[in-house]
């Protein structure tokens, strides 16, 4: 799958009568699959419309339709295309010559912790030994923080990041590092989302410094038998200092035999088997992709797991950055996310991504958008977000801009003016 091409996966439109459909040049409809009652809306007088649906508008991978409009009834797209040709609903927005893009997917975040490492930040920036705890500084607050503390933390920065324009996110364990800990963040975080991740093998827990071997043994028995109910996907930081590639697999193999899809922290800070790991077994994505080998590269491009890039990552610790220009010319697909955490990629905003990944990772502005929603939703292995096509959940944002392009061109403004998910506006 590539930015050439919609989600093999994905389900084709399906129209209310096909003459008119026929009738309607650059334009898409559906059935509404809601009832009469449903009150349905049109947003008009877009300047230009990303729908991802190669086969609308231009025929770009955007399939970008300029004077656009698009219609929703109840949380689903039901018609896009020329706003001449537009179909009668209940309501009617003016969009005031403004673009509407698909919501923001972000596929990769940590988002149940407590406290921050601000004075760890602040020392690797100024260039002064520091000898914090990294992870484990997390850990600690984490744990001892109260269960409302903790959703009280992930809501806020859930709220941050919708204004932001994330309508879907992604987010894991990791902190807890105890079969209690792991298992309550994972539950607070299942009431806020469906992509939720164990992420139980984050680091070898602290308790268990002295014997890593057992500690791999909790998180794919006890751990996994706890945190199973309340995941859908499990993950593993497979990189020299936490997991390596036979303890990696041991822990992905225990959670696809509970159910949990693997997802993987693959090749950040070294070259190593990460990659390769992921896409033996099937994993949705492999997860920063920053130290690859020609054969990495190949595999990901012959396989179906996405490369996921986190820019805030290498922004925040003055890494290296991932090399999209080098995936996306060989066919592999790209994603783009956060990484939302309190250590190496403190940001919850994805436009500051999109703007990151147009900079100093070789892509293109369409290529950035893409990777942000469409790629967001393949890395979660979704066909029903990231697009705005008719049958697609209805969240798309309204900037405050004539095009997508002005997310890289215009870094760190506001641009998101109104946020739609699942067809009720919610900023």
């Amino acid at each position: 799958m590539t930015p050439g091409r919609p989600p093999a996966t994905a389900p084709e439109p399906h129209t209310a009568d096909q003459a008119t459909e026929d009738a309607m040049s650059n334009a898409t409809t559906v059935s509404p699959a809601h009832s009469a009652s449903t009150a349905s809306t049109l947003i008009t007088n877009i300047a230009a419309l990303v729908t991802n649906d190669p086969s609308s508008g231009d025929g770009s991978p955007l399939g970008l339709i300029q004077d656009a409009a698009i219609a929703i009834e109840g949380d689903r797209v039901v018609w896009t295309g020329d706003q001449s040709k537009a179909p009668a609903t209940d309501n009617r927005i003016d969009a005031g010559g403004r673009a509407v893009v698909p919501g923001f997917v972000d596929s990769h975040s940590h988002l149940v912790f407590a406290g921050d490492r601000t004075q760890e930040f602040n020392a690797r920036m100024s260039g002064r030994a520091y000898s914090a705890g990294g992870i484990r500084t997390t850990v600690a607050a984490t744990r001892a923080a109260s269960d409302s503390e903790l959703e009280a933390n992930l809501t806020h920065y859930l709220h941050e990041a919708l204004r932001q324009g994330t309508t879907t996110f992604e987010t894991k364990s990791g902190y807890g590092l105890t079969v209690e800990d792991e298992a309550r963040a994972l539950r607070i975080a299942a009431a806020h989302t469906d992509e939720v991740t164990y992420l139980g093998a984050h680091i070898v827990s602290p308790d268990y410094a002295e014997d890593p071997a057992a500690y791999v043994a909790l998180v794919t028995g006890e751990m996994l038998d706890a945190c199973a109910p309340y995941a859908r996907w499990v993950d593993v930081f497979c990189e020299k200092g936490a997991f390596d590639g036979d303890q990696a697999r041991a822990i992905l193999t225990s959670g696809k035999a509970k159910g949990l899809h693997p997802r993987v922290h693959a090749n950040q800070l070294t070259y190593g088997p990460g990659v390769q790991l992921a896409v033996e077994l099937d994993a949705a994505s492999a997860d920063h992709c920053t130290h690859l080998t020609d054969a990495d590269v190949d595999a990901l491009a012959s396989g179906n797991t996405v490369a996921t890039l986190l820019p805030g990552a290498e922004f925040s610790t003055r890494a290296e950055w991932p090399d999209a220009r080098r995936l996306l010319d060989a066919g592999v697909t790209v994603a783009l996310s956060t990484d939302c955490n309190p250590g190496s990629s403190f940001t919850s905003s994805v436009p500051f991504c999109i703007a990151l990944a147009v900079r100093d990772m070789g892509m293109t502005p369409d290529e950035a958008m893409w990777s942000a929603t469409a790629g967001g939703a393949a890395a979660l292995r979704r066909d029903d977000i990231g697009r705005l096509t008719p049958g697609a959940r209805a969240d798309l944002l309204l900037l405050d801009a004539p095009s997508h392009v002005h997310l890289a061109y215009r870094p760190g403004v506001p641009l998101v003016s109104g946020v739609w998910r699942s067809g009720v506006r919610e900023v």
